[in-house]
């Protein structure tokens, strides 16, 4: 039987790099999640989808941060502060995945900063029009 399937070496990330986020899901799942008042009361491998999918939300969005940081000078302030973040970042997702609101609402929070780097950083690298 023969595979269906293509692997794909792309070790300098290029692939990922040109296939855009999907913003809009991520973002209605961060609302969602963090407009819990209490807890929702979902069983525990619910909260641990939930927090796994935004999980691989905050690596995507903090791959996009460190491509658009690394287009900024070694010594700018916006890249040394994206630079700060993402090691928090790598900090947090490197913690065990809960099944429990915490977790989730952790993760969402995560995302909500990193997308919010993102587009800090979007407005410094924006190239600068010609009058």
């Amino acid at each position: 039987m023969t595979s269906t399937h293509t692997a794909l070496y792309d070790p300098d990330g290029r692939i990922e790099a040109e296939v855009p986020l999907d913003r809009e899901a991520h973002q209605h799942l961060v609302a969602a999640v963090l407009g819990w008042d209490g807890d929702p009361g979902l069983p525990e491998r619910d909260y641990q989808q939930i927090a796994l999918q935004l999980t691989g939300a905050a690596r995507a969005v903090a791959a996009d941060v460190r491509r658009a940081a690394d287009r900024l000078p070694d010594d700018h302030a916006a890249r040394v502060l994206a630079e700060h973040i993402l090691d928090e970042t790598d900090r947090r997702l490197s913690a065990e995945l809960q099944g429990t609101v915490r977790c989730a609402q952790g993760r969402a929070r995560l995302c909500r900063a990193l997308y919010g780097r993102l587009d800090r950083l979007a407005e410094v690298t924006r190239p600068v029009r010609a009058l």
